[in-house]
């Protein structure tokens, strides 16, 4: 492909900030692991992301999708093509009444915060995680009881064609990890938020019990994709890995947490390779032990995956 030429087709309607070439991914991912990618674009509107689709689809350039890097394990070749990242610069957020409509790229913490002081209730359990709203209604995301299908009320989103396209509660077909958004590939705009008033104080006394969970029993402070694997029915992932011997136990700078087992993490500069080799002894020691199949949570993107 001719990079040039398409950079300039972008320029044409994205803002030249908004556009990058050769980053690392690992400064994008919280697992700080990933190759380079050629083009990357960080889009602030509708219009942005539109024109970036069409251009890319027009010159044939593959398109992987992210938001905050939370969820994601990119291999150390990188990923061949364009990035598009709907984060921080498309994050805007409103309240009205008990509704709170966000943009894809805000943070569930930010806006959880801000419910809180707009004393609304029931998102609370997103305070802690670290993704962004619309990959959270891409996967369904949640923690400690709640889910983003208990709050989503609609969604905006961006087909393959780049058509606007609205989707009631109803025709989200929300299930664990899982939402028709993410079956479909669209890409997520803006989402509806119904909460409840509470007082203020009670909320935030409930988040900050979220908040001494997570810290006490996950490993926060090394750099991780968050929970590896998603739970499999009638079990709990960790406690699998636990039951299994694998507490601790380390592949290159790849780690079972020995906080949380459910956690593989970066103990220093960890490569996709002692990731994913690290990812596949536990599901073969979990499968053998067990005969339980663990399947990976984590999104494992780029060129060799």
């Amino acid at each position: 492909m001719n990079i040039n030429e398409i950079v300039h087709e972008l320029k044409l309607r994205i803002d030249d900030r908004n556009i990058s070439r050769d980053e690392q991914m690992k400064s994008h991912s919280s697992f700080k692991i990933g190759g380079p990618v050629e083009l990357m674009i960080t889009p602030s509107s509708v219009d942005e992301i539109k024109h970036a689709y069409k251009v890319l689809k027009r010159h044939q350039v593959p398109v992987t999708l992210i938001g905050n890097g939370s969820n994601i394990l990119v291999t150390d070749l990188g990923i061949r093509g364009a990035v598009i990242k709907i984060a921080e610069k498309f994050s805007g957020v409103e309240v009205e009444g008990s509704t709170i409509k966000a943009q894809a790229g805000a943070l569930l913490s930010s806006t959880s915060n801000l419910a809180t002081s707009h004393g609304l209730g029931g998102f609370e359990f997103a305070s802690g995680i670290p993704g962004t709203i619309g990959g959270a209604v891409f996967m369904n995301a949640g923690a400690y009881g709640g889910e983003m299908k208990d709050v989503v009320v609609s969604v905006t989103a961006l087909d393959q064609d780049c058509n606007v396209i609205r989707f009631e509660k109803e025709n989200l077909k929300f299930g664990y990890r899982a939402s028709n958004v993410q079956d479909l590939g669209y890409t997520v705009l803006e989402v509806e938020l119904q909460l409840h008033e509470d007082a203020i104080d009670e909320i935030q006394s409930r988040v900050n019990e979220l908040t001494v969970k997570r810290t006490t029993k996950q490993p926060l402070q090394l750099p991780s994709a968050g929970s590896t694997f998603k739970r499999p029915e009638g079990f709990y992932a960790g406690k699998l890995i636990e039951d299994a011997g694998l507490r601790g136990v380390r592949y290159g700078d790849a780690q079972v947490s020995d906080l949380h087992c459910g956690f593989v993490v970066n103990v220093g500069e960890a490569t996709y390779r002692e990731v994913i080799t690290l990812i596949k002894v536990i599901q073969k020691a979990v499968k053998d032990q067990f005969d339980v199949e663990l399947c990976p949570e984590v999104r494992v993107i780029g060129e060799g995956a």
